[in-house]
């Protein structure tokens, strides 16, 4: 596969990955461009949903259009760190220990419904996600580059599952909610499993290997980013901190995304607890980017701003009791601060 080279033939190998997916996963087109974001940014994915709505298949998919190394971990409660990352052995013929590579070592890792497992082995996780190596024994052994974890939970059932905590949740680069099939997706689905019966489902080509993905990234290096819109980023970011002060960042014209200089714990924001993080920002910031590639654009808009800050955002800002109690989810929180922010 040759590397793209500017963002028009970017964008046509995005389009030539969604139609490699779309054979088996039918809709769920925020879900795929998410992935193929994630992809390409060198970033991890949280997928959450109901069962049933093809969040295993589209990892597998992506998997294998990729050509990388794809290794599929069910997280258990009896599940322990070493089933995750490896063990040490003890050669009796060596007289001496050796390293036995657990499925961590792999360059695709879907970590199937991961708050059932308890938090030391999230913990391990944590370790490979944010440092790419694992400790095994006094022995960091670094995993394959690229590496790429995509983990999975039911947002509907929570009797017997721990929840992750929130620093293991800023590691995931983005948030995606896998929603319903509509009417005709459904109508879809009935007539591809007809045909396939038990089948996996048609063969994918492998049409994004190293070397395109190294240049998808290099694309996206050189998307344009206007200062206007690292300080709309911002501003969207800072906005989503109600106990902090936030200091009046302004564009020409008094415009450009200027955040009120206080906003206190009342009204609106009496419904977060706590806000987003300056990794929420860099997110921000290298996922408008890919949106913009993705369209064959050069140059970032507000609008692709706009469009990452809902997978960017949604599990980076803690909602208070109050919030739970009107019945507002992250996804509301984030459009009315959105509608709030001017844009630039």
């Amino acid at each position: 596969m040759e590397r793209p080279r500017d963002p028009f033939s970017a964008a046509e190998l995005f389009s030539l990955c969604r139609r490699e997916l779309a054979k088996r996963v039918a809709g769920q087109k925020e879900m795929v461009d998410g992935l193929l974001a994630a992809l390409t940014a060198g970033g991890h994915v949280l997928l959450e949903g109901v069962p049933g709505l093809a969040k295993t298949l589209a990892v597998k998919s992506l998997a294998e259009i990729t050509g990388l190394a794809f290794k599929r971990v069910q997280f258990t409660p009896d599940l322990l760190p070493a089933d995750l990352t490896g063990t040490l052995i003890w050669e009796q013929g060596r007289g001496d220990f050796s390293i036995r590579r657990g499925p961590v070592f792999a360059n695709v890792i879907l970590a199937d419904e991961i708050n059932r497992a308890p938090a030391k082995v999230q913990s391990a996780l944590l370790e490979a996600m944010e440092e790419r190596q694992v400790t095994i024994g006094e022995t960091s052994c670094p995993l394959p580059d690229p590496f790429f974890v995509l983990a999975t939970q039911n947002p509907i059932e929570q009797e017997g599952t721990y929840a992750l905590p929130e620093a293991e949740l800023d590691r995931f680069l983005v948030k995606l909610l896998v929603p319903y099939p509509s009417p005709e997706e459904e109508i879809d689905i009935l007539g591809r499993n007809a045909r396939m019966g038990a089948a996996a489902g048609p063969a994918l080509e492998a049409v994004l290997d190293a070397a395109a993905l190294l240049g998808l990234r290099e694309a996206a290096n050189a998307v344009r980013s206007d200062e206007k819109i690292a300080r709309y980023i911002v501003s969207l970011v800072s906005s989503t901190r109600p106990l902090s002060t936030r200091g009046g960042l302004s564009g020409a014209g008094g415009s450009g995304g200027a955040a009120p200089a206080r906003l206190p714990k009342e009204g609106f924001y009496r419904h977060i607890s706590y806000g987003a993080s300056p990794r929420a920002s860099i997110a921000l910031h290298r996922l408008s980017r890919i949106f913009a590639l993705m369209e064959g654009r050069s140059f970032v808009t507000p609008e692709d701003v706009k469009a990452a800050a809902f997978p960017v955002l949604r599990h980076r800002i803690v909602l208070s009791y109050e919030a739970e109690a009107d019945g507002l989810d992250t996804d509301a929180v984030i459009s009315r601060i959105l509608a709030l922010v001017p844009i630039p």
